[in-house]
């Protein structure tokens, strides 16, 4: 790390707190909009989901090389390129005339969300003391929920007032406007693993195999070749791993994480839980508009209910993982968050709001007991040289799942809705039988997550150094 007249470890949290709010107000903002955005750009069913998640797809792809990019030459340097990456995309997708555009364009901001994903975790990590962990990295949590939180809200209330484009250009103006408080007020840099080679053919083996893993499953239904290309991506992700073991200089070096099964487990808790949780938002927007009939903006303050509770929850779920073992406190979240994803799945047409609101409470109670405590977990297994990949790693697990997530449904919605299918009764019995089945799958994936969570060891006491 270079010695240069440091930052205020506050700044430095106020700073990366600001970017964390970006992307999930994006994620939860753009679906309260796809119902106008399939009117308005003609999009199907399969298509609108791919308007969410070619940007994770993007993104998870993109993040490790990233993360590894920043060790090497600086995390600063990244994190303000993903910003103005991020910010200029945001823009293009405001402009999109189409839905290829608009796809297009979408990846763009995946790629500068990438930048912006692992960086600001590692720099916030590097600042702060093991003992202080939990805590920073709860309210940088709560900043992740509180862009949760507005997203319903905000995305509601503008496409209703102002169209969906106005989303864009508010993402656009908040990403750029961040640009200038990071170079004049954060003169640090950190760079750990500097005059290393960058490891070109894991970066490519992993990306592509990534993209084909998703797109297969996604296509399955549609695409005669989609369950080879699946199947070669998971074969790639294998090769990836083998060739990772055996590079001099890897894009995810496996064997600094042999043996560390808090790193490794809370990992894969964070894959498998996410993959299970992060369409609820995207399925109940269209739900609540296309099925119950409710209007952009309330639909936007009934989802407020789930982030609303992780935003205000975060912080203390972190501070109580700083004494006692983040392992106990995430596996009760996604315990609560199981229980919650079993309830959506007998959601009906005439289900009461105030059931699924109940519902979402539960649900956003048991995210907050998860996230701010596995990430904990996380940090605290590895080496401070290591926090830039293991940030990395950990975002790049919350974006592949989340990519998956967003899979199943495509999937799901390319089996049981027609070709052209729209709002009305037509529309509404195969939705509601395709929510209940992905979330009836959702729940066994999470329940699954438990069981890595609980089988992760100890980590209370242990933080590295």
């Amino acid at each position: 790390m270079t010695d240069r007249p440091k930052a205020s470890p506050k700044l430095v949290l106020l700073i990366t707190t600001l970017a964390s709010f970006l992307t999930p107000f994006m994620s939860n903002a753009i679906n309260l909009a796809i119902t106008d955005i399939r009117t308005e750009l003609g999009a199907d069913p399969v298509a609108a989901t791919w308007i969410v998640s070619v940007y994770l797809l993007a993104a998870a792809a993109l993040l490790l090389p990233f993360g590894r990019v920043a060790d090497l030459y600086g995390r600063k340097k990244i994190f303000v390129l993903g910003l103005l990456s991020y910010g200029l995309a945001s823009a293009l997708s405001a402009l999109a005339g189409s839905v290829v555009a608009l796809i297009v364009f979408r990846a763009l901001q995946g790629i500068g969300g990438a930048m912006i994903f692992g960086t600001g975790v590692a720099i916030l990590t590097a600042v702060f003391p093991p003992q202080e962990r939990g805590r920073v990295l709860g309210i940088n949590t709560a900043a992740t929920y509180t862009g949760l939180t507005l997203g319903p809200v905000l995305g509601g209330l503008l496409t209703q007032q102002f169209g969906w484009r106005s989303i864009f250009w508010l993402n656009a103006l908040v990403a750029l406007a961040i640009v200038p408080l990071v170079l004049t007020k954060l003169r640090q840099e950190w760079a750990e693993a500097t005059g290393q080679p960058f490891d070109w053919a894991g970066a490519l083996c992993y990306g592509l195999s990534l993209v084909a893993l998703v797109y297969g499953v996604s296509s399955i239904s549609k695409v005669d070749f989609a369950q080879w290309l699946a199947l070669a991506g998971l074969a790639g992700l294998l090769a990836f791993g083998w060739l990772e073991l055996r590079a001099d200089h890897p894009l995810l070096d496996l064997r600094r994480f042999r043996g560390n099964v808090p790193f490794v487990f809370s990992n894969l808790a964070a894959l498998i839980h996410y993959s299970g949780t992060f369409a609820i938002s995207f399925l109940l927007a269209q739900y609540l508009q296309e099925v119950q009939g409710i209007a952009p903006r309330e639909a936007g303050l009934i989802l407020l209910a789930q982030p609303i509770v992780m935003a205000l929850l975060s912080p203390l779920a972190g501070w109580v993982s700083d004494r006692v073992e983040p392992r106990l406190v995430a596996s009760l979240g996604m315990l609560l968050t199981a229980g919650g994803m079993l309830l959506l799945s007998t959601l009906g047409q005439n289900t009461p709001v105030g059931t699924l609101l109940a519902v979402l409470f539960l649900i956003g109670l048991g995210f907050a007991l998860f996230s701010s405590p596995n990430v904990n977990a996380v940090m605290s297994s590895v080496v401070r040289a290591d926090y830039g990949v293991a940030a990395s790693t950990l975002g790049t697990m919350r974006l592949v799942g989340q990519s998956m997530s967003l899979a199943v449904v495509a999937l799901l919605f390319s089996l049981y809705l027609p070709a052209g299918a729209e709002a009305g009764g037509g529309f509404i019995a195969p939705f509601l039988q395709a929510m209940q089945v992905a979330f009836r799958l959702y729940t066994g994936l999470v329940v699954l997550a438990i069981f890595f969570s609980l089988a992760r060891g100890r980590v209370r006491g242990e933080a590295k150094a």
